[in-house]
């Protein structure tokens, strides 16, 4: 019983200290990981991990194609969570890339594309389509369990077709990009284009709603979000409409203040192509950058004055994060890229990281 109790013990420790090592190295800015996901050219579906020197630290094949990333604040595990209309998401060890779990969707639920965990670690957040009722927006609720997610129930997300949720940096307030468009199960088809209902919500964890704002072009699908330290969300869009008209495609919202468009300019509007992939805020350097994939155009701004640092084109530019001087880039067809922005005018330079069919999303953990 001693020598049970004291290999118990042992086993506690070693784990102690492999975390303590894990959460020391997940906060240094020396050595980010880049989590996405990637497909390769016979359409196989991969969750990988890569340093920004293009070092490969693991490439999983996974069974379905995957979008966001979300990692655990404390343990050494991030959660590849399914594209539209995915119904399977893959818990990962980022030590190794070693498949920990497939996480299934449940009867008449499918994956949006999006989770968040709660910084205790313990609960998980996924937003979800109710396809008995075709775009009613779900969070699914979901539990640690001996580092296993288990279902625990779900909320409402006050809208319909829910994208990215995001937690505020209150830790406790989530935010959900409603889309407002409605879709069938194992489809992308949209029922609803005549009648879309996009919003921004913003919810207690206990489902309760805070507040819901909607922009004034009701075809404008809100999609991803970004937050920075001071409380101030930015959302970008895809526009549902003609192709001859331009509506905005990245909005903000100030604390106190209304949803409303960010000030771009009507020439870089109409580079978009109607679509926006992905949003990362710098809150120390104040900027927020964004990527147009269909357009091969990327763009940095000053968030408060609304100023133009960088306006450029990047081949199929797809997620955007921020890292401690800059932003990284990944880009579908040609070289992913490092912008340093320290300088009035961010430089750019090309990573060692493989190029061609990354997904919307990165994460840098």
């Amino acid at each position: 019983m001693i020598v049970r109790s004291a290999q118990k013990l042992t086993h506690v420790l070693l784990k102690a200290l492999t975390l303590g090592k894990w959460t020391l190295s997940r906060h240094s800015k020396r050595e980010p990981l880049l989590l996405s996901a990637r497909d390769d050219a016979d359409g196989g579906h991969y969750a990988v991990g890569y340093r920004l020197d293009g070092r490969e630290v693991f490439a999983t094949q996974v069974g379905q194609r995957c979008h966001d990333i979300v990692d655990h604040p404390t343990l050494p595990l991030a959660l590849f969570v399914a594209r539209r209309p995915g119904t399977q998401c893959y818990l990962i060890d980022l030590r190794d890339g070693a498949l920990l779990q497939t996480l299934e969707s449940r009867p008449d639920r499918h994956f949006y594309g999006h989770a968040v965990i709660h910084n205790d670690g313990e609960w998980l957040y996924a937003t979800e389509n109710d396809t008995t009722e075709p775009g009613r927006g779900v969070l699914g609720v979901y539990r640690f369990v001996d580092e296993r997610l288990v279902h625990s129930g779900e909320l409402s997300t006050h809208g319909i077709g829910p994208h990215q949720v995001s937690w505020m940096p209150d830790g406790e307030t989530l935010v959900v990009a409603n889309g407002g468009i409605r879709t069938e199960a194992e489809s992308r088809v949209e029922m609803n284009l005549d009648a879309m209902q996009p919003s921004l919500v913003m919810m207690r964890r206990d489902g309760s709603l805070l507040s819901k704002e909607c922009l004034e072009q009701p075809m404008n699908s809100v999609r991803h979000l970004a937050i920075s330290a001071d409380d101030t969300v930015f959302a970008c869009q895809q526009f549902m409409g003609p192709s001859h008209e331009s509506a905005p495609l990245l909005a903000i919202k100030r604390p106190g203040q209304a949803f409303e468009a960010f000030p771009v300019s009507l020439s870089q509007l109409q580079s978009m192509g109607h679509y926006t992939a992905s949003v990362a805020v710098h809150s120390e350097l104040r900027l927020v950058a964004l990527t147009a994939p269909r357009a091969n155009r990327f763009f940095i701004w000053d968030m408060d004055s609304g100023a133009v640092r960088h306006d450029g084109t990047l081949p199929d530019c797809a997620g955007v994060g921020a890292v401690e001087d800059g932003f990284v880039v990944t880009s579908g067809q040609g070289r992913c890229r490092y912008y340093d922005c320290r300088a009035p005018q961010p430089v750019g330079t090309p990573l060692q990281l493989p190029s061609g069919l990354w997904d919307n999303h990165l994460y840098l953990a």
